[in-house]
This record gives structure tokens, C-alpha cells and sequence, in this order.
């Protein structure tokens, strides 16, 4: 389900109508910060994956970082 976005934001501005601030639903909020979130874990992702270091058994990591604790 798509939010909607507003077409004309309102926005919180200095006494010479600087833009200092802009006011957003809380629903458009929350969408925006878990498409940030999903972004930032697509980029780690991607730049994890072009390191091309070798792959390990997810119980071999824990065991190692068991270890290391």
C-alpha cells in the first residue's frame, strides 16, 4: 500500500521566511524512514557483496564471534 504524499508541504519558516522545518503526516514519516532503512541495508548489502571475500557457515560466524566476545 502506497502512502500519499502531499502535493504542497506545509513548512515552518524564520520570521523572513526562510524554510526551517517541514511538517509530515506521521504515516508519510514512518514510510519515509523504512525506505531509508531498506536503502541503507540494499547499499550495505551491495557493498559487502563486491568485497567477493570468501562465504562462511552462519554457525561458523557465530562460533568465531563467540570466541572473539
Amino acid at each position: 500500500m502506497k502512502a500519499a504524499i502531499r502535493k504542497e508541504p506545509q513548512y515552518i519558516t524564520d520570521k523572513s521566511g526562510r524554510k526551517l522545518s517541514v511538517v509530515i503526516p506521521v504515516k508519510e514519516y514512518r514510510k519515509m524512514m523504512e525506505d531509508l532503512e531498506e536503502l541503507h541495508d540494499i547499499r550495505t548489502y551491495d557493498a559487502v557483496k563486491a568485497r567477493k571475500e570468501k562465504l562462511i557457515p552462519f554457525s561458523q560466524y557465530l562460533e568465531r564471534r563467540r570466541k572473539h566476545a
